[in-house]
């Protein structure tokens, strides 16, 4: 091949490369985990979606350790619509949403409110109604349940969190906010999330082989409670709760192509 025919081949892989960076098709929000933040776990995750050529939006959501739940679930679904919304005015014809931990359970909830076409659910976990979770929480919740009915839902106060690696922590919240997401029949149910992904909506349920003993015990069942679709996908990458969503990069942007297809 002469200089000049080389010369025209990369200047056309070169625009085409820039028309995909222009003009993706793809778009998705990635979601962090309970008291993580967008450069923590997910980042290199964010970074290599983008890279492959997709929208990306990696969000700081209410149950950061920043943002300490200063907004109830309603405000957080409102962020994720609108990061979509943003990203379908640039061109995405096709929005995902993918999350780590807590915001796996939380892709789950929102792709089964909102239309997504597709759910990458790593290592989902956070669910408010499983048994240790509710009886470590339910002082906390009986506690804000009494504030709430008495009128003082509004002002902050200190109520506990849990999170298995942790144990329990205070967190600063306004009972009304606290209870939006700790109510155990609430949004964080992963059960009733889990339920609630419509049949149309093809999900990637990531549970690495050395996540926690809890949420290893689960995966199965909450697998086998999602609809039915042909891209619905159980995959189990060799590595730890925390490694997961760097572990899952390459079979993340294969599925999320086939299923933006």
């Amino acid at each position: 091949m002469n200089l000049r025919t080389w010369l025209l081949v990369f200047a056309v892989a070169l625009l085409g490369l820039q028309a995909r960076a222009a003009s993706p098709g793809v778009g998705v929000v990635v979601l962090h985990g309970k008291g993580g933040a967008p450069t923590k776990h997910v980042a290199e995750l964010a970074a290599a979606l983008e890279q492959h050529g997709y929208l990306v939006r990696n969000l700081d959501m209410p149950w950061s350790a920043r943002r300490e739940y200063d907004s109830a679930v309603r405000v957080a679904e409102d962020e994720v619509e609108a990061a979509l919304a943003d990203m379908r005015s640039q061109g995405a014809r096709r929005v995902f949403v993918a999350g780590h931990s807590q915001g796996g359970l939380f892709a789950l909830y929102f792709g089964g409110r909102h239309p997504v076409d597709g759910i990458v659910a790593i290592a989902p976990g956070g669910d408010v109604a499983g048994p240790t979770v509710r009886s470590k929480l339910a002082g906390a919740v009986q506690q804000a349940r009494e504030l709430l009915a008495n009128g003082q839902g509004q002002a902050p106060v200190r109520l506990n969190d849990y999170e298995g690696a942790k144990g329990l922590y205070p967190v600063t919240v306004s009972p009304v906010v606290y209870l939006s997401w700790f109510e155990p029949d609430g949004a964080m149910n992963e059960t009733l999330a889990v339920r609630s992904v419509p049949p149309a909506t093809p999900v990637l349920f990531i549970a690495p082989t050395r996540d926690y003993p809890g949420l290893l015990r689960v995966k199965q069942t909450l697998f086998e409670q999602l609809a039915k679709h042909p891209l619905t996908k159980l995959y189990e990458p060799d590595a730890s709760h925390l490694a997961a969503p760097s572990a899952s990069i390459l079979e993340i942007e294969a599925w999320i192509d086939a299923a933006a297809q």
